[in-house]
């Protein structure tokens, strides 16, 4: 795990389940997962927040665009919906979720419509 800046920091995959249980046992609630695919880079950045009181903490993890992240909804329930949705809207892919909706979260016409924007920014 490497410190990016205070409350955020740098894991790898084998470190998120050990982090999300750590969590869980020390009684700190997930906030929020947040998902993004930065132009300049050719992969998902995948960031999990979690609060303790006014305590707040930020795991990011690195995924390579065809790489599986795991599920925490086993862990957090309402990862399933941050889950689905990153699923759905960027394409990230996460293995095991709990309840997997199967793109049906949201009413879209297109497959990763966020992913889709992001990559044609990259060709302009």
């Amino acid at each position: 795990m490497q410190e990016l800046k205070t409350d955020l920091f740098l894991i790898d995959k084998a470190e998120l389940l050990n982090i999300i249980m750590e969590k869980k046992n020390a009684l700190w609630r997930l906030c929020q997962i947040c998902c993004s695919y930065p132009k300049a880079e050719d992969h998902f950045e995948v960031t999990y927040s979690f609060a303790n009181g006014y305590e707040l903490a930020n795991y990011r993890l690195i995924a390579e665009r065809d790489e599986e992240v795991p599920s925490i909804s086993r862990v957090y329930k309402s990862a399933i919906y941050y889950e689905n949705e990153m699923h759905e809207l960027w394409g990230l892919k996460v293995e095991n979720i709990k309840q997997d909706l199967h793109d049906k979260l949201y009413r879209i016409d297109v497959e990763t419509p966020f992913l889709e924007k992001e990559v044609a920014k990259d060709g302009e």
